[in-house]
């Protein structure tokens, strides 16, 4: 998309922070479209003069911005959100919800901020601190759980490693993820080979070092998840 960049998270955020980003339109530029890819993250984005909550995708989200528009936003880590918004990840999959609806008081302190001259992404990353205030930080055994699943580990060896049942990691996966723990595999393998192609991999070779069965398989992960081919998205930005 026209414009798009990413910044760091600030520091004290980045337990619980990817990174922020940006996308600038210049006001002489045509109509920009892109493509939201699914991440496994949910994002709190300034958007339109309000903020928004980006849920967890499971397919790709098409994206309009016009001439001098200017939005940014703040990627948060799989299963992050929730605690922070204090609503299960289901309730967002697939959606764009004002934050008014989940949390007023936050979304109208944020708006005034902004109005007050304050930086879209610094009001986000103060609005994250003080959601991580009202309501504590995620449990981190959520982070690990996605990190095992992102690096292939059954279900059962992730829930013995947690301490946790396997039942009770189901549960949990649905609240925190959006999803359950085959499709957020899905979501973060794709992701990891999203990056691959990007950095110029061969098909095969991101199909191998991705965990894919073959490179069929990714040729169909790819089709299904961002709705393009293997060729197209190696040539996306």
């Amino acid at each position: 998309m026209t414009g798009y960049r990413e910044v760091p998270a600030p520091p004290s955020l980045r337990p619980g922070v990817e990174c922020g980003w940006r996308v600038d339109v210049p006001a002489d530029a045509a109509v920009s479209s892109g493509t939201v890819l699914p991440d496994g993250c949910m994002d709190l984005v300034w958007l339109d003069g309000c903020v928004v909550v980006a849920g967890p995708d499971t397919a790709a989200h098409a994206v309009t911005r016009s001439p001098g528009s200017a939005t940014a936003g703040l990627r948060l880590r799989p299963g992050v959100a929730p605690t922070l918004l204090g609503v299960p990840a289901t309730a967002l999959r697939d959606q764009r919800v004002p934050l008014t609806e989940l949390n007023p008081l936050a979304a109208r302190r944020t708006t005034e901020r902004v109005a007050a001259g304050t930086d879209p992404l610094s009001a986000l990353a103060r609005l994250t601190r003080d959601l991580r205030a009202d309501r504590g930080a995620p449990d981190p055994a959520v982070r690990v759980a996605a990190r095992h699943i992102a690096a292939g580990r059954s279900v059962a060896d992730t829930a013995e490693a947690l301490g946790w049942t396997v039942r009770t990691l189901h549960r949990r996966a649905g609240a925190a993820f959006g999803y359950g723990l085959a499709t957020l595999r899905r979501v973060l393998r794709f992701r990891a080979a999203v990056a691959l192609l990007a950095a110029g991999r061969a098909p095969a070779d991101v199909a191998a070092t991705a965990g894919y069965a073959d490179q069929p398989h990714l040729h169909r992960e790819v089709r299904d998840l961002a709705g393009t081919t293997v060729g197209a998205l190696r040539r996306t930005p």
